[in-house]
């Protein structure tokens, strides 16, 4: 069963790094891994974003499951899979990632109006412990506040 609209999102991201700057990647991907994304079979929870040595950014640890209808020419499920963008993109997210030690990191897979699959990944920096606090506490006070409008209206 193939799903209208994609969109596989990394919740985990939003709470781990503060994000600095989004950029939409293309992705390179084998028959079988598309098929599977389709399907909505596929994780980005763990995965993070490197450069090789010849200045390809790569996503690794993205978890794509194997197509079930597929033989023997099946993909790996953990593979790295290159990732595409511009050559200015690029070295700017380079410079960034080795000057000032951020990270790049997946926030969302998704497949566009022409039918092909993208990445939003972000260049984000690793957020405290003091800051996860933070994010924690504000959250539960909206929580309480929509409570507490939602009881006063009633």
């Amino acid at each position: 069963m193939v799903q209208k609209n994609i969109n596989i999102k990394n919740k985990r991201a939003k709470f781990e790094y503060e994000f600095l700057d989004t950029y939409v990647a293309g992705i390179v991907l084998a028959g079988t891994e598309i098929k599977s994304i389709r399907e909505g079979k596929a994780s980005i929870t763990q995965s993070f974003c490197e450069f090789n040595d010849k200045g390809e950014l790569f996503v690794v640890n993205m978890q794509v499951d194997e197509y079930s209808h597929a033989s023997y020419f099946n993909h790996k499920p953990k593979a790295e899979r290159k990732l595409l963008l511009n050559r200015g993109e690029l070295k700017k997210l380079r410079k960034e990632v080795t000057t000032s030690g951020l990270t790049i990191v997946p926030l969302s897979l998704f497949i566009n109006d022409r039918g092909l699959a993208k990445v939003k990944i972000a260049l984000a920096k690793g957020k405290k412990l003091y800051d996860k606090r933070e994010t924690i506490k504000d959250r539960d006070n909206k929580r309480n506040l929509a409570r507490i409008k939602k009881s006063f209206n009633n």
